[in-house]
């Protein structure tokens, strides 16, 4: 009787794969619809720049629409939850990037709806680029190691403009921590506003993106004197790094990548994957983002995985060190 039931078993599997079979190839082809890429922050501003870019090489990739939606709030917690709210079918992905996916789990309170590593399937890493330490062209240090040997001389009395959770904000305080440097943070809620006071020498100094600075560098209107990356910027070419200034290791840039709801099928991954390495490997798509001091990465999904998974522990560390909180 045994054997009898298996053996019927067995011919009602044979009998379905056929079935399975057709199903499968009736199913419609990822992507046959437009996608939407949730950017987490305003349109107009660097991630907005970013999603749009990769909505323009994955279409030119996949040959299908894709649409950014722009979600901003609560520091990109609100886009992400958003994202991970979404059926996990290819047509909802999401703009990854250091403050919502890796700094955020660094505090403790507010704790965000997520979790990233668990929540989600990180397709590809896009671009890197430097934070710049820059201050007014009055400061009285002329090069990094003159500044590191002022703010010790003056303890306590160097300010700095501060947007908590930014990706400015833990380089300055990794900064702190590594050279035991004692400054006073000024919060703001941009990057923008404290910019504008660097530049009108309210405050003397503040740690940025590279893109936000370049012209002001070029200019004249501030000086740059050393930027967080592993390696010297093409676009800032005589700053030295803070790693080759004394703090070996020291890393600290600001990064965005691809990612989507975890339960994503793996097909729908490998595609999105294929397309950004090929797409962001074509020389006019990477200087688009080259000419504005970004490396362009491309990474595979393996690879972004367990980058944002160190970046997690780098910033958590930072936090705690520091004793950060989110006001």
């Amino acid at each position: 009787m045994m054997k009898r039931s298996l053996f019927i078993a067995a011919l009602a599997a044979l009998a379905a794969l056929p079935l399975a079979a057709q199903a499968q190839a009736d199913a419609p082809a990822w992507p046959a619809k437009p996608v939407k890429i949730i950017v987490p922050f305003p349109a107009g501003g660097t991630s907005d720049m970013m999603g749009r870019l990769i909505a323009d090489v994955l279409a030119a990739q996949l040959k299908q629409t894709f649409i950014v939606d722009n979600k901003g709030g609560a520091g990109g917690a609100i886009g992400v939850a958003e994202a991970l709210r979404s059926p996990a079918d290819g047509y909802t992905l999401l703009l990854s990037g250091i403050g919502s996916n890796a700094i955020i789990h660094g505090f403790n309170s507010p704790k965000p709806s997520y979790d990233s590593e668990r929540d989600f399937i990180h397709v590809s890493q896009l671009a890197a680029g430097p934070n710049v330490l820059v201050v007014h062209p009055s400061f009285p240090a002329k090069d990094f190691k003159e500044f590191v040997a002022y703010v010790k001389a003056h303890p306590g009395k160097v300010s700095y403009g501060q947007v908590n959770a930014s990706s400015g904000h833990l380089a300055t305080e990794y900064l702190k921590q590594a050279a035991g440097l004692d400054m006073i943070g000024i919060p703001y809620k941009g990057g923008a506003p404290a910019l504008s006071d660097v530049l009108g020498n309210q405050i003397p100094m503040m740690i940025v993106n590279q893109d936000a600075v370049l012209p002001h560098v070029k200019a004249g209107k501030l000086r740059a004197l050393a930027v967080t990356s592993p390696q010297r910027n093409p676009l800032f070419p005589d700053v030295p790094t803070v790693a080759e200034s004394g703090y070996p290791g020291f890393s600290a840039v600001s990064w965005t990548g691809l990612s989507v709801p975890k339960g994503t099928p793996k097909p729908i991954v490998d595609k999105l994957e294929a397309a950004m390495v090929k797409g962001f490997s074509e020389p006019a798509n990477r200087a688009k983002l080259e000419s504005t001091g970004f490396v362009v990465v491309a990474s595979r999904s393996a690879d972004y995985s367990k980058f944002l998974h160190d970046e997690i522990v780098r910033w958590t560390k930072v936090i705690q060190t520091g004793g950060l909180k989110v006001e």
